[in-house]
């Protein structure tokens, strides 16, 4: 397979055509087409999320109230943080156990380090030879210093992955219970470690007043209207065009209305939170590297088949370890929002359902296990979800066994559609 030929199923993997221009009704009917032959795309996890805020309105009033909407967009942050790197590990078909302890370490060095941080356990002996002292490091020192680890972390784990030829299953079950150990050695005796520092605390509670969510939703509107307007553009001045002007101004409209009604109902409540622009930018900037970037064509082209890949002349296992570091990353800095949401870190950091919930998050989004399918706007619509389910289940006052019940039960129901579309694709000749 060509590079050129493998770019092209990569594009076609992350949702892009390049079809001649069309009418409205052959857009429809292609899609339909698409439909039956089981690429259903967001759709069922769209429907199940209707199906889920429908069951728990009904079952509990104040689901459907600003506050509860607020609250679910802070629940959901750290999880959707994390399963965006997640989305990029699964694209490869590979898996990382390791990341909700590797969020904990990136969460406890931020805390440890805005406190005191020459009473880190062996690294506070390195900082003061190196001249430190026990002054309180600056939030984005100690945040940069922080993603550094985890960023060597998952270095290490990748390399040890592909260059020992190691299942990525062994290789981060092993770095679980290695950096949960570390997170009980950073802390200590200490138990909880309080954050102090406003900018960070900030992250997840700091509320934007409303005058200026209500110019951050336009702002946000305007600039996607230009971008896709600018895409259109640039197809038609090449001789090709995507979708149809109608469904291109139907969806510029929709984004608009949805971003507008969601600062809305957020200022009937406390404000936008930042956190939800940092969610954002995120999807943003990550979407892009998946699908504008040539690394990003390259991990759709490794998880799709790896051994064409390599013929195609990809460095396949830079590829796999720099998507390792990735998953790190991103692990890191969902441990930080969710330090930030709880304003403390402590020796349960990591621990819990994280690291269920954010492959959950990343599955139920529609990433699929086989690698070389899914985007990274999965990360969100699965986190949604399970933030959805976690939300309401709480305001139902059932218990965590019952939680955890329903959480897998969703998590298989993700499966099957996946496993089920999938053959429908084959049978199709699309997949």
């Amino acid at each position: 397979m060509s590079e050129t030929k493998a770019a092209e199923q990569t594009a076609s993997a992350a949702g892009f055509e390049a079809d001649n221009n069309q009418s409205l009704s052959d857009y429809l009917k292609a899609y339909w087409r698409r439909m039956r032959s089981g690429d259903m795309g967001s759709l069922p996890i769209i429907l199940g999320l209707v199906i889920l805020v429908v069951i728990f309105q009904l079952q509990n009033e104040n689901f459907l109230t600003a506050r509860n909407f607020v609250s679910l967009i802070l629940q959901m942050a750290g999880i959707m943080t994390i399963a965006v790197g997640v989305v990029f590990v699964l694209l490869l078909g590979e898996i990382d156990l390791s990341v909700g302890f590797v969020s904990a370490v990136a969460a406890v060095l931020v805390a440890l380090l805005l406190r005191d941080p020459t009473a880190i356990p062996g690294l506070g002996t390195m900082l003061l030879k190196l001249g430190f002292d026990s002054t309180p490091w600056a939030w984005y020192s100690a945040v940069l210093f922080a993603l550094s680890v985890v960023t060597l972390i998952g270095l290490v784990q990748g390399m040890i992955i592909t260059k020992f030829q190691l299942p990525s299953f062994v290789v981060s079950l092993a770095g679980l219970l290695v950096w949960n150990g570390l997170v009980l050695i950073l802390i200590g005796g200490s138990g909880t470690v309080i954050i102090q520092d406003k900018v960070v605390i900030g992250i997840a509670n700091y509320f934007f007043p409303a005058q200026a969510s209500q110019a951050l939703a336009i702002g946000v509107s305007a600039v996607y209207a230009i971008y896709r307007m600018s895409r259109v553009i640039q197809r038609r001045r090449k001789g090709v065009s995507g979708r149809p002007m109608t469904i291109v101004i139907t969806e510029i409209a929709a984004a608009a209305f949805m971003a507008l009604a969601v600062v809305w109902v957020a200022n009937q409540d406390r404000g936008l939170p930042m956190v939800a622009v940092v969610m954002l930018l995120l999807l943003v900037g990550f979407r892009f590297v998946a699908t504008r970037v040539r690394f990003g064509r390259y991990v759709y082209a490794v998880g799709g088949n790896i051994e064409a890949a390599r013929r195609a002349g990809i460095a396949v296992d830079w590829v796999r370890i720099r998507v390792f570091m990735i998953s790190s990353v991103m692990a890191g800095m969902g441990g930080i929002v969710l330090a930030s949401r709880l304003r403390s870190v402590d020796t349960a950091a990591g621990g819990g359902n994280l690291l269920l919930n954010s492959i959950a998050a990343a599955v139920i989004g529609g990433t699929s296990l086989f690698g070389g399918s899914g985007r990274v706007s999965s990360a969100f619509l699965g986190a949604l979800v399970i933030a959805t389910v976690e939300n309401g289940m709480g305001l139902l006052g059932l218990s965590a066994g019952v939680k955890f019940v329903v959480t897998g039960l969703v998590l298989l129901a993700a499966v099957l559609v996946d496993a089920v579309t999938r053959r429908g694709r084959a049978q199709s000749g699309i997949a």
